[in-house]
């Protein structure tokens, strides 16, 4: 639809009164929807949940760990990995300790590694796997201001490398020691602080480091919410790459709003797991949408008859619809008649088939 600026309706209030930091916004969250579900993750062949308070306590034990390798106020703290569980709480731990997360694309090649580390001064790195955590290693000589590599799958070496959770450890014997040692950190944190640093190439030379402030995150979630397009009825699929901008802005928002998200990074397993998660809506590059359309395109082919001409029909009703939309006009008439005709017999199903009730698809 198109629509004037000027015409759209939003909460001001939920902008101007929006959280300090992400870690303001997160325990703000977690008092509210505590018992609710955050996420939901693959594991051993099925899907995981984790509420609010159970992220909670994951984030806050990551982030005394992190306090006691020595971390402190806007040192960042790099993740080398894949969109997953573990990333979300890495990043939600950096946000607690008032670190800044440094973006690493889990693809990169040694020399890249080394000079987005090198050049954002990030002190620790999560490694997804061995993979990773090989290659820091070959290039730790060149790499002197980490002094730590918590990996998430693979074993600790007892002196530069350890796991996720030894570093969890850590912080659990740091917060019985001092308990209120992250509550004191994101006291301190302004809006103005380092969150986040994404490395993009940009036109010439080497990638570039974009600060992003908590005050960047915290806006963009609020002014989407501002809009009332998601409730905390909404379930979000997220498997976009978390380094980059987009996928950092997807997991503010529910944190803002309060609707759990779904975490697979796997672009293999899209498809199949739309109908086994329901989720309502997801963000994504058009490449995935054409991927779904084909898919759907193919089953009805290979049906035919009746019901490939039904949904052929459908389909060209729903794009009349959409252009109509498009034009800043809901369908009436006929049109208005055919649509729900062709919704309830035609793409109901559907959806229920490659995506539950999803709502909305947001390209990015």
């Amino acid at each position: 639809m198109v629509m004037n600026i000027a015409d759209e309706k939003f909460e001001r209030d939920l902008i101007d009164n929006r959280a300090r930091s992400v870690a303001h916004l997160f325990i703000d969250r977690v008092a509210k929807s505590g018992q609710d579900e955050a996420y939901r993750f693959p594991q051993g062949g099925a899907w995981k949940s984790m509420t609010w308070a159970q992220t909670d306590t994951h984030a806050r034990q990551i982030a005394a760990g992190l306090v006691a390798l020595g971390v402190d106020a806007e040192d960042r703290v790099a993740i080398a990995s894949s969109t997953r569980l573990e990333w979300v709480l890495a990043d939600l731990g950096n946000m607690l300790a008032g670190a800044a997360t440094t973006t690493v694309y889990p693809t990169s090649q040694l020399a890249d590694v080394v000079h987005i580390l090198t050049d954002s001064g990030s002190r620790v790195v999560f490694a997804e796997d061995t993979d990773q955590v090989e290659k820091l290693r070959s290039g730790r000589e060149q790499i002197p201001d980490v002094v730590k590599v918590v990996v998430f799958d693979g074993e600790g070496d007892g002196e530069w490398v350890m796991t996720l959770d030894e570093l969890r450890e850590l912080g659990r014997t740091r917060l019985e020691e001092t308990p209120d040692v992250i509550d004191d950190r994101v006291a301190g944190i302004k809006p103005q602080h380092l969150a986040t640093l994404i490395y993009t190439s940009g036109t010439t030379g080497k990638a570039k480091g974009v600060r992003l402030s908590h005050d960047c995150w915290t806006y963009e979630a609020s002014a989407v919410d501002s809009t009332g397009l998601l409730n905390a009825g909404d379930v979000q699929y997220l498997w976009l790459p978390l380094s980059h901008v987009f996928g950092k802005m997807l997991l503010c928002l529910p944190i803002q709003v309060g609707f759990p998200t779904v975490v697979d990074g796997r672009v293999d397993k899209i498809i199949d797991n739309l109908p086994e998660t329901q989720p309502t809506w997801m963000g994504a590059a058009p490449r995935i949408f054409e991927k779904v359309y084909g898919k759907i395109n193919t089953m009805m082919e290979a049906d035919g008859g009746a019901k490939l001409k039904l949904y052929r029909w459908a389909v060209e009703v729903g794009t009349k619809v959409a252009n109509e939309r498009a034009d800043g006009r809901e369908p009436s008439g006929r049109l208005a008649i055919e649509y729900k005709l062709a919704d309830k017999i035609i793409l109901s199903k559907i959806r229920a088939r490659f995506g539950g009730h999803v709502r909305y698809f947001i390209s990015g």
